[in-house]
């Protein structure tokens, strides 16, 4: 702690330094952005001279900026992404004048919600490197499955960043697992942000104000894990009227209703969604299909407090579920419970406080109704925690970031009860318990007009804790005729495993030119919980363990580098990056291994270390009636693990060297807009069998030692819409149709294979006793999802 308490007035020192020699400005220009419509204020827009671009600021959380005024008179250029630019000539009279700019959303249809976007100097000005902030507008504009626009899958279209097969919402960021992606709900954490079996995410994007999203140089303020930061917060409601917006899709239906609370110094927000698939399917006639269930409803709400000019208290809760039921065979479900609280404090014009207390809650369950074999297995998983940090900017070139982030695991035991009758043997496991307690500081500062740089430092501290068990082994639990020799039990809180690392991270920004930038980084990120699971694809029954005394925390370091560049006055914005990250004790389960029904998973994992590489390329367009961008991703990601694949180097399933996205939107009027999308990635990496063999008059596959040698053929696809908005201003409900293709070409992307014999019609022989005996064949049969798949749904807004 005295190391700490040093570092922090080192860094206090360091960063106050250059206030004296930059000075403040005689002359500052104060003001707020607005948007013209809603009278909401826009955070993060804009706001510079004309004659000095490259020495802007951007507006605070209540919309508000000072920038330093030099000469004038002179034109103050604001500008937002889906917003026209404002252009305002002052004098010298205007500065003793608080001044309010509005921006007029633009044809593209951004006027429905207030995000934090890619600005026009960001992309160049900023140390960001690999992070990218995407408008909810813009994720709503995209081509959707069933009419179900999908903010997870939208950021699937990003460089960088693949699925793992079709239709699923999960994110394999540069060569990581699902896992270890940290996936916040105004900081909570959601440990599964899926519906419908990973076909649509847990967010419904009318409650949605914004999506930040890290991928590269994540900030030291983030912890806990390895490959990105997404960062979705639910919008504020309005405080001066009643506002709505809701859809009618295929599969869905939604509506989220806005405004003041109490006063104009409070709001709401709530918002709902239901699927009513199960609701047709009781009204057919056929006892196999009324029988069956199959839905998943979300409900969220959020109320904002303004108590003073300098305090902001908002709290909001999600509870999502989904449910299917195949008869009286066998059901599945699952659910998500969010809860936040988030406390904004303003000090001064140049100290604020963030404090962020919340709790999630993930539990999921499995029921097989099956007389001789039935069972019920469930599982939770749960974390707590409280997370604050001080800002301060010594100057106008500075800022510095300290604080601490305390949170409690607990993963409750597998439990796994037996139907009366059946031969299966119950099992409940031993529960985990963990705490973690993580101190950050971080700055930014300008070194001069070309050099600016970042660097902060992360010190994580991590204990397993009783009420738990620790089984004794003969030798290392990865050796397979390991057996136990003894069971030590420990009460509630008691010490059962410790581990700590230090996290640094750095990066810094080379300008060459006002509109050319070089930006590079380094991060080191610790995970303290895993997923082993024997599908890569992000499945809501993965089991998730806490590292311990045989399972360590991961350790990640990965190094990036890229060019920057800006085209046309921010018209056109182009960007290379490359990255290399190495991984130490990483997971992997055993062939054939059992995770699900196990009290000894430390037995079915081995851990060894993995690395990845790639190249990302981002052209994009900002400004005019057709505007999108086009991403390509050469990645390669290998594990390495002494006990899998002959402990040679291998690839994860989800290793997929090439891949593209090119999202397209044409504004043809007011009225009428136009999206297409296409992708194109290799085939996911495979393990298919080499032959068979007879067990209990079986024929079963035969795998090579190696593992994931093959691949599924190339997975490519185009979606298209055309939504046509009611724009009349005058009405009090507006409305609006989108028309949407999947996969408008039919393309047959296999989502499986099956090695089975095909039978064939002709008559082989007959049996003994007359009955007709078929030829078979060894063969393979594939499965798809989607091939053509049209969606109409109805968006409204009052």
């Amino acid at each position: 702690m005295k190391q700490l308490i040093s570092l922090w007035i080192m860094v206090m020192t360091a960063l106050g330094c250059p206030q004296l020699a930059i000075g403040q400005a005689t002359n500052v220009l104060k003001g707020v952005v607005m948007d013209e419509e809603s009278n909401e204020t826009l955070v993060g827009a804009t706001v510079y001279w004309q004659s000095s671009p490259t020495q802007g600021v951007t507006s605070d959380e209540e919309g508000g900026f000072e920038l330093p005024v030099v000469t004038l008179p002179d034109t103050l250029v604001v500008m937002y992404l889906g917003y026209g630019k404002e252009k305002m000539p002052l004098g010298q009279d205007r500065l003793d004048e608080g001044l309010t700019v509005t921006l007029k959303p633009t044809a593209a249809g951004l006027e429905e919600v207030v995000v934090e976007g890619q600005l026009e100097e960001v992309i160049t000005q900023s140390v960001d490197i690999g992070r990218n902030v995407v408008p909810i507008a813009t994720l709503k504009s995209i081509p959707s499955l069933f009419g179900e626009v999908d903010v997870l899958r939208g950021l699937q279209l990003l460089p960088g960043i693949q699925t793992a097969g079709e239709g699923t919402t999960g994110l394999f960021v540069r060569g990581g697992s699902s896992d270890q992606n940290l996936i916040q709900l105004d900081g909570a954490p959601v440990y599964n942000p899926s519906h419908f079996f990973g076909f649509f995410s847990v967010f419904n994007p009318d409650a949605l104000d914004e999506v930040d999203l890290y991928k590269g140089n994540i900030p030291a303020t983030y912890g806990g894990r390895l490959s990105s930061v997404v960062e979705i917060s639910m919008k504020e409601g309005r405080t001066d009227r009643i506002h709505g917006a809701g859809g009618i899709g295929n599969i869905s239906s939604k509506i989220t209703v806005d405004g003041p609370l109490f006063s104009e110094k409070s709001s709401f927000v709530v918002t709902g969604r239901r699927t009513y698939a199960d609701l047709f399917l009781k009204l057919s006639n056929n006892e196999e299909i009324n029988s069956n269930q199959l839905y998943f409803y979300d409900l969220g709400a959020k109320m904002t407090f303004r108590p003073s000019a300098r305090d902001k208290v908002s709290i909001s809760s999600y509870y999502g579920r989904d449910y299917l039921q195949a008869g009286d065979m066998f059901g599945f479900g699952w659910k998500n419970w969010v809860n936040s609280i988030l406390w904004n404090k303003t000090f001064s014009e140049r100290t604020f406080l963030d404090v962020n207390g919340y709790y999630s809650q993930y539990d999921y369950q499995i029921d097989v109704m099956d007389e001789d074999n039935g069972f019920s297995w469930s599982n939770l998983i749960s974390e707590g925690g409280l997370r604050w940090f001080f800002t301060l900017t010594p100057s106008e070139r500075a800022v510095f970031e300290v604080g601490a982030h305390s949170r409690y695991y607990h993963f409750s035991p597998v439990d796994m009860t037996t139907n009366p009758g059946s031969q299966i043997t119950p099992i409940t496991t031993q529960p985990g318990n963990a705490v973690q307690q993580d101190f950050f500081i971080s700055g930014e500062l300008d070194i001069s007009s070309k050099l600016k740089v970042e660097g902060g430092l992360r010190w994580s501290i991590y204990a397993q804790i009783g009420k738990g068990a620790e089984y004794i082994y003969d030798e290392s639990p990865a050796q397979d005729n390991a057996a136990i020799i003894d069971t030590v039990q420990y009460s509630r809180f008691r010490p059962m495993a410790f581990y700590q690392g230090k996290e640094p991270r750095i990066a810094l920004r080379y300008k060459i030119t006002d509109n050319l930038s070089f930006k590079s980084a380094y991060n080191r990120n610790f995970q303290y919980q895993q997923v082993a699971s024997n599908s890569s694809a992000g499945l809501p029954i993965d089991r998730w363990t806490l590292a311990s005394e045989y399972i360590q925390p991961i350790m990640s370091d990965q190094f990036s580098a890229g060019m920057y560049n800006d085209i046309n006055d921010g018209k056109w914005e182009v960007s290379v990056e490359g990255y290399y990250k190495t991984y130490d004790h990483i997971i992997d389960v055993k062939q054939g291994a059992d995770v699900l029904f196990t009290d000894h998973l430390e037995t079915e994992v081995l851990d060894g270390r993995g690395w990845s590489y790639g190249t990302e390329l981002l052209l994009k367009k900002n400004t005019g009636k057709t505007t999108g961008w086009l991403g390509y991703t050469y990645s390669r990601t290998y594990r390495q693990i002494e006990g899998i694949s002959e402990g040679k180097a291998y690839n994860p399933r989800y290793d997929r060297p090439h891949d593209i996205s090119l999202v397209l939107q044409h504004a043809f009027s007011e009225r009428l807009t136009a999206n297409m999308t296409f992708v194109y990635s290799t085939g996911q990496a495979v393990s298919f069998p080499v032959g068979t063999y007879s067990m209990d008059n079986q024929e079963m596959p035969l795998y090579d030692t190696r593992r994931n040698e093959d691949r599924f053929p190339d997975y490519h696809r185009m979606d298209v819409a055309v939504t046509w908005k009611n724009k009349d201003k005058e009405k009090k409900w507006r409305g609006s149709w989108n028309f949407s293709v999947y996969n408008v070409y039919g393309r047959k992307n296999p989502y499986s294979y099956q090695f089975k014999d095909i039978v064939n019609n002709d008559i082989h022989y007959e049996s003994a006793s007359g009955e007709p005996v078929y030829s078979r064949r060894p063969g393979v049969v594939m499965t798809y999802l989607f091939t053509f798949l049209p969606s109409i749904s109805y968006n409204f807004e009052f």
